[in-house]
């Protein structure tokens, strides 16, 4: 029996069931079918490179030769079907995320792109961009590492671009500023925007509103100073945040210009002009506190938010961010598109991918709308 090549063909097994079934315990199934998760759901195709690159190694080499073996080579061809299935859910994101926008923000909005292919299928792990420049570690407060932060600006800082604002998630007590929504910041760089990836202090150390008044500072700092870098931050600041991150900056625009989440700056100007919540934790997050809970906080004249969740999320289910979704709806005279990504696991923000170009292309036609109407 070719026992390496029967190993390949399991572990292809798990992989594809990992991703298209959402596992949630026992707790070391599903750390493993996670972390597995987090590459393979988003890159099926590099799992599709290697069992191919595999399987047919093995009968160059002559290795098919039992029946345990030709299980195996069964056993990979149905793991490859599995994959393509996987891959399928990303590409139909695409006609998801216009038909999400055209419902919310008006029929024939969002438009049509053609997907990177090259970077997709050959280089989705490299996020960097020729035309950007990254500055980092620039602080914006007195909580050393846990208070720096990165910018991304095109490397010809053409005048009067808009401000994103990325916080990382991490459950609040993990995490940092340079690991997720990359191709989202580099991506709107490249187009003349300034993008700003915060770090932001973490409990066990602190609690809240400690991370909010970080928010808040960070908002402040890229109103003050992102000019520098070429934005124009009087006419848009859009803030947007991974899981906890996009709790943190849901409760930041949805707070604005709140004093008693600005101790020691009570004066800057912490309102933001729409907010972008990818795969978040929307409701309260800390020991049922009310001040935590997004949808309690709710309000006629919050900005737009553009919310987007994985329909098999496995740390966080649909129905949290669509209670949110609910109460602005009712609530607030500005738009929600809700965006429920097909096949989506949680954490699908880390690569270029088919789903997570998708979702950019919607981002920039939702941030064009907002900017439009403003």
């Amino acid at each position: 029996m070719a026992v390496g090549y029967a190993s390949t063909a399991v572990l292809a097994a798990l992989i594809t069931v990992f991703c298209l079934v959402r596992i949630r315990g026992p707790k070391p199934l599903f750390y493993f079918s996670y972390r597995l998760g987090l590459v393979f759901n988003e890159l099926p195709h590099l799992a599709l490179y290697g069992l191919t690159a595999s399987t047919a190694l093995a009968f160059v080499e002559g290795d098919i030769a039992t029946a345990a073996d030709w299980a195996a080579v069964a056993l990979a061809a149905a793991s490859a079907a599995g994959l393509v299935v996987v891959a399928r859910r990303g590409i139909r994101t695409a006609p998801v995320v216009r038909r999400a926008l055209d419902e919310a923000l008006g029929q024939g909005l969002a438009t049509r792109r053609r997907p990177p292919l090259a970077r997709i299928l050959l280089r989705p792990v490299f996020r960097r961009r020729g035309d950007v420049k990254r500055v980092r570690n620039l602080s914006y407060g007195d909580a050393g590492l846990r208070n720096l932060l990165d910018v991304y600006h095109h490397r010809a800082r053409p005048e009067g671009g808009p401000v994103l604002i990325h916080f990382h998630g991490g459950h609040y007590d993990q995490g940092r500023k340079d690991t997720q929504a990359l191709p989202l910041l580099y991506r709107l760089a490249s187009q003349g925007w300034v993008c700003v990836s915060a770090n932001y202090r973490l409990r066990p150390n602190v609690s809240h509103p400690d991370h909010l008044i970080d928010a808040k500072r960070a908002i402040a700092w890229a109103r003050e100073h992102a000019k520098e870098y070429g934005a124009d931050p009087a006419a848009a600041v859009f803030v947007t945040g991974s899981s906890a991150g996009a709790h943190m900056a849901s409760l930041a625009a949805l707070t604005p210009n709140d004093p008693a989440y600005q101790p020691g700056f009570e004066g800057a100007d912490t309102s933001v002009t729409a907010a972008i919540a990818l795969n978040g934790y929307l409701r309260s997050y800390f020991d049922g506190d009310p001040a935590t809970d997004p949808a309690l906080l709710a309000r006629p004249d919050a900005p737009p938010f553009l919310i987007a969740h994985g329909d098999l999320d496995e740390l966080v289910p649909t129905e949290n961010p669509k209670a949110l979704v609910t109460t602005l709806r009712a609530v607030s005279t500005s738009p929600v598109v809700y965006v429920e990504l097909p096949g989506g696991h949680h954490a699908f923000d880390l690569f270029h991918s088919f789903r997570f170009e998708a979702l950019i292309d919607g981002i920039e036609d939702f941030a064009a709308w907002v900017r439009k109407g403003r």
